[in-house]
This record gives structure tokens, sequence and C-alpha cells, in this order.
């Protein structure tokens, strides 16, 4: 049995993939910024994911693109608290914050997040450990190289597989040593920070691989720019059915978690991949 503790819930990914949906409280996120910046906007986008199929409503305050710039801790508590405090009052379901910050985390739990999702896997900011382990919420530790600003200069491994499973053995080991409970953890290789496309198709064909203490993987690669390099295109609409495709692949590979944009089509190719394996149709 496979379980992802939460501050709320528990989920069950021993069979069913869960779909994690993407709110960017943002001016300037690469996909779909400024679309949901007000909290009006935000309610109605994260209500349509919940329609979808959403388990999960991932709210961030801060751009992660590559070349973006850090925002205040300040300036993005102002653009996420408002979006899950609405979001909180209306909807039972689990909500994550997009942060590296340990206050704006600590903010989002008091607001009703259950959920932090640290891109820096919990080492960007010395506090984020005291604030998971002490509210017991569900923790993404995400891997990359460097930070926004410089991480796709000049990605480079000797062994691109190895250096990110490392990188999880020693998050699980260190953070666990701190208090945060195991079955609060889950994985995500970082698709888009700090590696190039050879290092992108390198890591999903590892996926397996990649499994540290039994934890669970969660993948986002929706509408990354792996997709329309490989396209040669930066047209965004192109990147919408190959990022259903990428789901469908990873699931049968045994990702369970997966971070989107487009909730509806990802979770039916997630469904119908289920089927294919076997997993009994409810």
């Amino acid at each position: 049995m496979s379980i992802w503790k939460t501050r709320r819930d528990s989920i069950d990914l021993t069979h069913r993939a869960q779909v994690m949906g993407i709110l960017n409280a943002t001016p300037d996120s690469f996909s779909d910024g400024g679309k949901h910046f007000s909290v009006p906007a935000a309610l109605i986008h994260a209500r349509q994911m919940i329609s979808d199929g959403a388990t999960i409503i991932d709210i961030g305050g801060e751009s992660t693109r590559p070349g973006a710039h850090p925002v205040s801790a300040e300036d993005e508590i102002a653009r996420s608290i408002p979006v899950i405090t609405a979001l909180r009052a209306e909807w039972d379901g689990l909500i994550s914050i997009d942060t590296s910050k340990a206050a704006v985390a600590k903010a989002a739990i008091e607001a009703g997040a259950d959920i932090v999702n640290d891109i820096s896997g919990l080492t960007a900011d010395p506090a984020m450990v005291d604030i998971c382990a002490t509210r017991s919420c569900g923790v993404v530790v995400m891997h990359r190289q460097g930070d926004p600003r410089t991480m796709q200069l000049a990605p480079s491994y000797s062994d691109v597989v190895t250096e990110v499973r490392d990188f999880f053995l020693e998050r699980f080991t260190t953070l666990t040593r701190s208090g945060i409970d195991p079955m609060s953890l889950v994985f995500d290789p970082g698709i888009g920070f700090g590696k190039t496309l050879a290092h992108h198709l390198t890591l999903l064909r590892a996926l397996a691989q990649l499994t540290v203490a039994g934890r669970p993987l969660l993948l986002g690669v929706s509408r990354k720019s792996l997709i329309g390099k490989i396209l040669k295109t930066d047209d965004l609409d192109c990147r919408e059915w190959p990022t259903v495709a990428l789901t469908a692949y990873a699931r049968e590979h045994g990702v369970m978690l997966h971070r989107v944009h487009s909730v509806k089509p990802n979770l039916e190719a997630l469904r119908m991949t289920e089927a294919i394996l076997g997993i009994p149709i409810p």
C-alpha cells in the first residue's frame, strides 16, 4: 500500500494516480501568468480543475520559470494567501502551497494549506524543515540544480539519474531525522529545473530507478520547454497533447502524482492507462 499523509487527509496511491492542478497566482508564470492573478479569477479556475477531477490544487505566488527573478515573502504571501483562504472557505479538498520560503509556508498552512511543494527540496530556507515537521503537512521534495535565474544556463551532471536519486536519498534521511514523517514525503525529479533536454529524457526513461524508500514520485512536465524543443515550436498550445502522452507514459512506469495545467485530459489518460494495466474500473 502506498499512502501520502497530509495535514488534512491521507491519499491512497496504491492503485489510482492523482492529479495536482496548477494555480499560478502570479503575473509572470511561463504558461498562464496573469490569467488567475485576482482572487475571483483564481477561484473560477480552481473550481473548474476540481470539477475536472483534481485531487489537489497547487497554489503559487512566485514564478519559477527559467530566468525568473525572486519576489519577497511579503509579495508571495499577498498573492497566494487570499486565494488559499477563499478556496478553503468553499472546498474541503487538498491545497498545496508552491513555495521555498518558510514564512510563506507557515502563512499558507495557517490559511488552510495541507501540503508544501518546495522546488528547493527544503534546502533554500533553513526554517522550512521545522515548519513542515511541526505542522505535519505533506511535503513535495523537488530536485533542482541552481536557481530559477541561472538553472538553465549550463546544467551539468556526470550521471543525472544517480545524482537525482542520491539527492532524494539524502533528503529522505535528513528530513526524517529532523522529525518529518516519512509517510508525508513525495519526490519530484524536477523536470525543467537545471537540466538539459538530454537530462530530461534520461530521467524520464529511468523513472522507476528514482524511487527512494518506497515513497511516491510526483512528476511536473506540463507544457514544459522540453516538449517545445522536441516539436521545434514555441507555441504553448502545441504542448497540451504531448503532456497527456507523458502523463500516460509516466503512469505506466509507476508515477502516481501528476502536476498539470489541464486536468481533464490528463486524468482521462491516467484512467485509460490504469484500465490497460488491469486496475479495476470503479
